[in-house]
């Protein structure tokens, strides 16, 4: 995947900030507190910090899970899950280019809110990282459910536009079929 598309200084800000904004929804709607929250190992990268087998075509982002363990121990029993959410920026530049109404921040808060609830699912056992296809697909609707019980209340301009984008992918696939 040479020449990927990637977010320049400004919007690297805006992403930084969606980041910033996300934790904070995701964390009053979990009720976390501070040390709940940053017990949740997790980073948000973007492609100019991705490994090539990070990259892939398609999805605005995804998660990618690694063992983590403390350098001053050497107990298997002392791992921990590391979460990495790898953004897309090619992925999600093309279809804020292709919409015309869609604006990064909105966008990459909703994505980044998503994102956060599937490390907190996976954290608190809610959900199997390693789930059949089935369960990952009925994960996949209840967590953009989740997204949009979070972000519809937030008063941020261009958000509503990035909701109506993502309103069929919270839909049972029966009733995407119908249409």
């Amino acid at each position: 995947m040479e020449n990927i598309i990637k977010f320049n200084k400004k919007q690297i800000i805006a992403v930084n900030n969606a980041v910033s904004m996300a934790e904070e929804l995701v964390s009053n709607y979990y009720k976390l507190s501070a040390a709940q929250w940053l017990h949740h190992k997790y980073d948000v990268k973007t492609v100019a910090d991705l490994a090539p087998k990070e990259l892939v075509n398609g999805p605005f982002a995804q998660i990618v899970r690694y063992k983590g363990q403390r350098r001053d121990t050497a107990l298997g029993s002392a791992t921990y899950d590391f979460y990495k959410i790898c953004l897309q920026d090619h992925a999600i530049l093309a279809v804020l280019k292709k919409s015309g109404t869609l604006h990064i921040f909105p966008f990459t808060l909703y994505i980044i809110t998503h994102e956060l609830i599937h490390i907190v699912r996976f954290s608190k056992f809610l959900q199997n990282f390693s789930a059949s296809p089935a369960e990952k697909i009925a994960e996949e609707i209840r967590v953009h459910q989740k997204t949009h019980t979070i972000l519809e209340p937030v008063q941020v301009t261009g958000l509503p536009d990035t909701l109506d984008f993502f309103v069929n992918w919270r839909k049972p696939l029966d009733d995407l079929s119908s249409n």
